[in-house]
């Protein structure tokens, strides 16, 4: 079975490049758009991996990340990934519940790749 991997992200082109990356290698993805949709997902839980943009409209990553502190997931989800386009803020980078902080810009598809691998013990 597939490991099922949640991409979070409202940049149309963002989500269209991970998602393309991630199914060439056999993940089944899914995709939300914004804040509210991913956590109602993630509440819903069974994730094996889950991409997280840090801004967004409305609610954002790490809003995202404060519900679920306040109210875990029905079912377990696997690492976090936080994507961003700015640096993370003082003691973000300690969150428990996120495995990685990842710059947007900085970051190549294969790089991405690499490092979902990595998390879900393929590297």
């Amino acid at each position: 079975m597939s490991k099922r991997i949640l991409v979070v992200d409202d940049d149309r082109y963002i989500r269209e490049v991970y998602e393309e990356v991630l199914k060439k290698e056999g993940y089944t993805i899914e995709i939300a758009v914004e804040g509210e949709e991913a956590l109602r997902k993630i509440q819903q839980g069974g994730y094996d991996l889950i991409l997280l943009d840090k801004i967004m409209p409305k609610l954002d990553g790490k809003g995202v990340l404060e519900a679920l502190a306040k109210n875990p997931p029905q079912q377990k989800n696997g690492p976090i990934i936080v994507l961003t386009n700015a640096n993370p803020e003082k003691g973000e980078e300690t969150n428990p519940q996120v495995a990685l902080y990842l710059v947007k810009v900085d970051l190549t598809p294969q790089e991405l790749l690499t490092k979902v691998k990595s998390l879900l013990g393929e590297d």
